[in-house]
Formats: structure tokens, sequence, C-alpha cells
């Protein structure tokens, strides 16, 4: 309270004041190249799934063998038709049982999931720094950036159920796409536009 006993309101805390549209120029620039430049991670990205799995599943002609490895002609040891969403991706029981370890669908999906994890995560340990700094109240800022990796988590766990349970667990990969993928964009645009076209209050 001050000295007639009103109360006062809380400081605002240090950072708060800090904003997207308040940064120098040379610092708008920096957060803006790296926006375009995960935006294009994040279109290869979308191709890539487009190319991988959505065109070998619903597009393409019978053929005699499925996936992207019959039809690249890739190594064989990897796991066996990762093209077709709708494919049994467990790899077929050898005539010598292996330990699980060696399982070549677990070898792949164990190293993909470790890349995946550290490269994504990365990605929004960036955009939430870009989230901190946005115009918008502290509880949404928060959301902002604890969505993408709870998606990148629901991601990698459709990978290691879809290949161990049940191919039919592909379709956890919507939501958790979808998790990472809209908040990108909402972050992508918001970030640009406060800096390059809302008027200052």
């Amino acid at each position: 309270m001050n000295g007639k006993g009103t109360p006062q309101s809380p400081p605002t805390p240090r950072g708060e004041n800090l904003r997207l549209a308040g940064l120098p120029l040379p610092a708008k620039v920096l957060v803006t190249s790296v926006l375009l430049t995960l935006a294009l991670g994040m279109v290869g990205a979308v191709g890539q799934i487009i190319i991988h799995d959505i065109i070998p599943t619903f597009f393409a002609e019978a053929r005699g063998g499925h996936g992207v490895e019959a039809s690249e002609g890739l190594d064989s040891a990897g796991p066996p038709e990762r093209g077709d969403l709708f494919a049994d991706l467990t790899v077929k029981e050898a005539a010598e049982p292996k330990e699980f370890y060696k399982d070549p669908q677990f070898v792949w999906t164990l190293k993909w999931s470790h890349i995946h994890l550290f490269g994504m995560n990365m990605i929004f340990i960036l955009l939430g720094g870009v989230t901190l700094l946005l115009h918008l109240d502290p509880e949404t800022r928060a959301w902002l950036i604890a969505l993408p990796f709870a998606g990148v988590v629901i991601d990698i766990a459709a990978v290691w159920l879809k290949a161990f349970i049940s191919p039919h667990f592909f379709w956890l990969h919507l939501p958790g796409g979808g998790m990472f993928g809209g908040v990108f964009l909402v972050v992508f645009f918001r970030a640009l536009w406060e800096m390059w076209w809302a008027r200052p209050e």
C-alpha cells in the first residue's frame, strides 16, 4: 500500500515490457530470418510427408512392392513399407529370434526418434523464445510454448506404437503434428505482424 492506504498494483515483471514491436531493426531482421528459415524447414517436412506417406498410401498404382523402399530400391534392411500409412510396419519374424535391440525395426525407430527429438525440440526452443516476446497475455504464451513440445512427444510415440503395436496408431500423427504445426503458424504470422505491420501503441 502507499501512504494513503490504497493498494498498489504489483510491479511488472522484468522483461514483460520487452516486445517484438520494440526490438531494434537488427533484432527484428534476426527474428524474421529465423522464422523464415524454420518455415522453409516446415514446408520441406510437409513435402516429405506428402511424398513419403500420402502419395504411396492413396495414389500409388499397384506394383510388386509397397512403400518407398520398394519404389526407390533402397536398402531392404530398413523397416519395411514405411511409406504406406496402412502398412504392417513390424519386422517379419526371422528364422532365428534376435534380441530386441538387434531388431532392424527397433534400431531404425530408436535412431529416428532421438534425431527427431533433438531436432524438433531445438526448433521449438527457438520458437518459444520468439513467443516470449509476443504481445499476448502470459497464459496464452505459456500454452503456445508448451503445446509444440507435447505435440512432438505424441508424434514420436505414434512412430513406436504403429511399429510395435498396430499401424492404426499412425493417426496419432494428426494431433501431434497438428499441435506443433498449428502453433508454428500462429507464432509465425503473429510475430511478423507485430514486428512489421502493427501500429505502435
